[in-house]
């Protein structure tokens, strides 16, 4: 199988991270799945991901002291693979697994994900409990000294033919529930270790491969970031998406730098290859974090962050609890047209960058259509201005096809108008942290 047909397009869905940290539930997963089949689906919507700790007893229950329970009890099968904790997931009882609610999420037109840690248990290490596939136990493959520094279940696996094997039986296992789409941690930067961040890159081979082996198209997302720029090659080998950035969450100094990391990263977005941005904290986040809140963001800078993630052409993760959108946030995450832009067909490029403004440009390659995105990086109302010629020398558009001096159109495709213009230069008036889009139509 081809890694790059498992995601054409950006994948776009819902975590349950954002919301629920460690502590969702079946029934919650279960009411995001129906409101996005009901209301999001039809416009590209699609995966539903389970974040992490589905596997941990008690998730969450000392979150004022430990955000994971150190060395807490894991539901676990007989060849050290985790399993989903019963009471938090009914359906997974008596050795179902995921399979119960995949196929009901399936059964909705969505896709199923999953959270991983890399590696193999701890307490599986601990037990010398049996690999599947191979006469050796976990101990034997463990790496007691690859460890994750913020999170206290795994252990590496040591890149031996056994190791493969453990991670063969994973996908097996995943398969066979019907997962589409697997989020593996501590595996992009293991940063743990400065001096050696990409320490699981063995790791991320050897998942590449049962994925290859197990015959179920399941896209590969690698976290957190930020991604390694001089590894670029190797996250777009063996991966679908990789996170470009830490946590990402609502505070505008993250928005603004995430400029400079798209910039970075914008030669290396190609179709079934995405660098991720990570998640949208849209909506109200936070309840599983103690702090149940709406997005600190402005609406200005919510239109800015949907924007650049969809000129960019990152992956779109929803991080909100779905039921409570309210319908302006609906009405951001359906706009079509901006959507549209989420495709291996448009190649957007960055054309300015400083502390006061961004400007990027697209292009259609498929309809030859040309996208023009300004943005107010500042902390007043400001003009910001491109020139014409400076988007169409971007593609190499020849003179005809580029000239600056036509009348063109800006249809603005966030709020539906045309502005006509005549001129070698576009500017629009911008709020504070705003943006405007345009497709430009030439007369």
């Amino acid at each position: 199988m081809n890694k790059n047909t498992f995601a054409k397009h950006p994948p776009m869905g819902w975590n349950s991270y954002d919301y629920y940290d460690t502590t969702v539930n079946e029934a919650q997963v279960r009411a995001n799945a129906e409101y996005m089949a009901e209301h999001l689906k039809e416009y590209g919507w699609e995966y539903v991901v389970i974040d992490i700790e589905w596997y941990a007893h008690k998730a969450g229950s000392q979150r004022d002291r430990f955000q994971y329970i150190p060395f807490s009890q894991l539901e676990m099968d007989e060849y050290s693979r985790l399993l989903p904790e019963p009471e938090r997931f009914p359906s997974s009882a008596d050795g179902k697994g995921f399979g119960p609610l995949a196929e009901y999420i399936h059964s909705l037109g969505l896709k199923f994900g999953i959270h991983i840690m890399r590696g193999i248990p701890r307490i599986a290490a601990h037990l010398h409990t049996p690999v599947k596939g191979t006469s050796v136990t976990a101990d034997q493959i463990a790496n007691p000294s690859s460890i994750c520094g913020w999170n206290p279940d795994m252990y590496g696996v040591r890149n031996t033919p056994e190791g493969q094997a453990y991670y063969d039986s994973l996908l097996e296992l995943y398969a066979s529930w019907g997962v589409d789409f697997i989020k593996c941690d501590d595996i992009c930067n293991t940063n743990l270790y400065p001096n050696d961040p990409f320490s699981g890159r063995h790791e991320i081979e050897m998942l590449a491969k049962a994925i290859q082996r197990c015959g179920r198209f399941i896209v590969l997302s690698l976290s957190p970031g930020p991604a390694l720029i001089e590894h670029a090659w190797h996250y777009e080998k063996y991966a679908n998406m990789w996170r470009i950035t830490d946590d990402f969450w609502d505070h505008w100094d993250l928005l603004k730098d995430m400029f400079h990391r798209c910039e970075l990263w914008q030669n290396h977005v190609s179709e079934g290859c995405w660098p991720d941005c990570d998640m949208l904290p849209l909506g109200t986040l936070g309840k599983g974090f103690g702090e149940e809140r709406a997005t600190r963001f402005t609406p200005e800078e919510q239109k800015t962050m949907m924007t650049l993630w969809c000129i960019f052409g990152s992956p779109m993760m929803l991080g909100a609890e779905l039921t409570l959108l309210d319908q302006e946030t609906l009405a951001l995450l359906t706009n079509r047209e901006v959507l549209h832009l989420l495709n291996s067909d448009c190649h957007a490029r960055q054309v300015r960058l400083d502390d006061d403004c961004a400007v990027w440009t697209a292009r259609d390659t498929k309809t030859g259509d040309v996208y023009a995105a300004l943005f107010n990086l500042s902390d007043e109302t400001a003009t910001v201005s491109v020139q014409l010629e400076e988007l169409t020398e971007t593609f190499g558009l020849s003179e005809n096809d580029g000239d600056s001096t036509v009348s063109v159109t800006l249809y603005d495709l966030w709020s539906g108008c045309d502005t006509n213009t005549t001129g070698t230069t576009l500017q629009s008036e911008l709020a504070a942290h705003s943006c405007v889009i345009w497709k430009i139509l030439r007369h």
